[in-house]
Parts: structure tokens; sequence; C-alpha cells
């Protein structure tokens, strides 16, 4: 065998080894697979199948400031990427800061959903919100399905430079979050908020992994940022919705004053000192 025939023959070996790595590369890393995780609060509140009681007759009681816990609905996935727990700590934070500032809620407290793991149903439910001395629970649970499709330009992914430099795989992660109020004494759910998103974008096969991880975190943060946009028109919504149905009454702790809507007879008293004020102040320059 001369050297010319030894030359092709190991350049077609190479070839041959290298496609295969690359293939090995390709099933590995991933391509044309979709991949979901979620959290069902129905199937966390309800886990027998129960039938959710008609409690139009308990008339859930408000009694302000409110104190407010907010946890999110535990999955029991092993693995869900993009959701660690310290990804949920900093998540809930975020809501939390959103509506900390508001008068008629006293504290509100990040619960982490280990403690929700210990069982199911709203009796895990109390024992949690008794633990906290809740008054009302936000339950966030999630769906998120993530997609990895090849582009035509993946058939350069046959060779090993491809597999580095060619952005031929499609990335697409849809997220949907859903925000569950519920009165801690009467198991009612007060109201509800979603938020979703979608994150779209390329990458190389090589990086395909680490660029599918960060799109799911950007997408579970912008389902929720979306979602505590929405949450703040449905508590509007909410407060202006009970005036009129009272289906929840609202009452005020020892020393509270109210504040925005709740505090309506604060702002009448607000308004006559100023007006008391003013008649006082004119009628002494009167007399100058």
């Amino acid at each position: 065998m001369n050297k010319k025939r030894i030359t092709l023959l190991a350049v077609a070996l190479l070839s041959v080894l290298t496609a295969s790595c690359t293939n090995l590369w390709h099933d590995m890393l991933g391509s044309n697979v979709r991949q979901g995780v979620s959290s069902s609060l129905v199937d966390y509140l309800y886990p027998e199948g129960e039938i959710p009681p008609t409690n139009d007759q308990n008339t859930p009681n408000l009694q302000l400031p409110l104190r407010v816990g907010l946890a999110f609905v535990p999955s029991y996935s092993n693995n869900v990427e993009g959701l660690s727990e310290a990804n949920k700590n900093l998540l809930l934070e975020k809501v939390k800061a959103s509506f900390s500032t508001r008068d008629y809620i006293k504290d509100i407290t990040v619960i982490p959903d280990t403690y929700l793991r210990s069982g199911k149903g709203f009796k895990t439910v109390d024992q949690v919100s008794r633990l906290y001395g809740l008054d009302v629970i936000a339950l966030v649970s999630y769906d998120q399905v993530a997609h990895v499709d090849d582009t035509k330009s993946s058939i350069l992914y046959w060779t090993v430079v491809g597999a580095y430099l060619v952005k031929g795989s499609k990335n697409d992660v849809q997220t949907f979050v859903d925000t569950a109020i519920f009165d801690v004494k009467t198991h009612k759910l007060l109201f509800r908020a979603p938020g979703i998103n979608k994150v779209e974008g390329t990458s190389t096969l090589v990086n395909s992994p680490e660029h599918m991880r960060k799109a799911r975190e950007e997408g579970f943060s912008l389902a929720m940022s979306d979602m505590t946009t929405n949450l703040e028109n449905e508590l509007e919504i909410f407060k202006d919705r009970i005036k009129s149905d009272k289906s929840v009454t609202v009452t005020h702790r020892d020393g509270y004053g109210g504040g925005g809507s709740f505090g309506f007879v604060s702002i009448l008293l607000l308004i006559g000192f100023v007006f008391i004020n003013s008649f006082l102040f004119y009628r002494a320059k009167q007399r100058m």
C-alpha cells in the first residue's frame, strides 16, 4: 500500500470518527427534545381528587393590616431546571418587595416550599399558616415547557468546528405561572393572577445546555414579573368588587387607621384636619 493510499485512508477514518463523535455529542446534548416541569395547585390542595367544598356561606373577614404568606406550590419532580431553591426565594422576594409598602399589609413572609412538602391539602397549608400566623396565603404554581430543535445550519454539526461555532440549535422556553390568594380561615379563593412569557434563541450544539438553563431562568423571572403586574391590577379589582358584592368583610386591628381604598375614614379625617387648620390660619391672619 503506497503512502498516498495510507494518507487517504487515514483522512477517511478520521472523518468517520469525527462525525461519530459529533453525532454522539448531538445525542447527549439534545436535539428535537421537549422537556417540561410543572406544579399543580389543584393536585396539591386536593390530592385524592376531592371536590372543593361550597363555602358560599363562609364569608372571609380580612383583618387589616394583613399578614401574608407567599410560597411556591411544590413540584415533585427531582429536576426542576431554572428554578432552584435559591432562585425561588429570589423571585418571591421580588414579588414581596412590590407589595411590602402597602399600608394594609402588616408583613409578607416568604415560605420555603420544603415546609409545604411535608404533606398535601389544606391541612398542610393550615399548619404552615398557624406557624407563621398568616391571614392569607398566596400559592404560586407553574408550568414550563422547553423545546430544542435543529435548524438547517445544524448539518454542520457533523464537523467538530461546526458543533462549536455554528448556531444550529433553536431553543424556546414557554413559561406560565399562576398565583392564587386564599383566605386561611375559610380556604376561600379571593382572587388569582397569571403571568406568561416566551423566550426564544439559537445556540451552538456545545453551548445548548447552558443556553437552555439561562433561558429557563429568564423565563421564570419574566413570567413572575408579568404575574406581579397582573396581581396589582387584580388586587385593585378585588377591592372594588368586595365593596359591591359583600363577599368579603373588612375589619381593622387595634391601632390600625387604614389606607388606600381601605382607609376612606382616615382620608376624610385628614381632609377635615387640613380644612380646619386652614380656616384657623385665615381667621388669625384677618385679626392681624
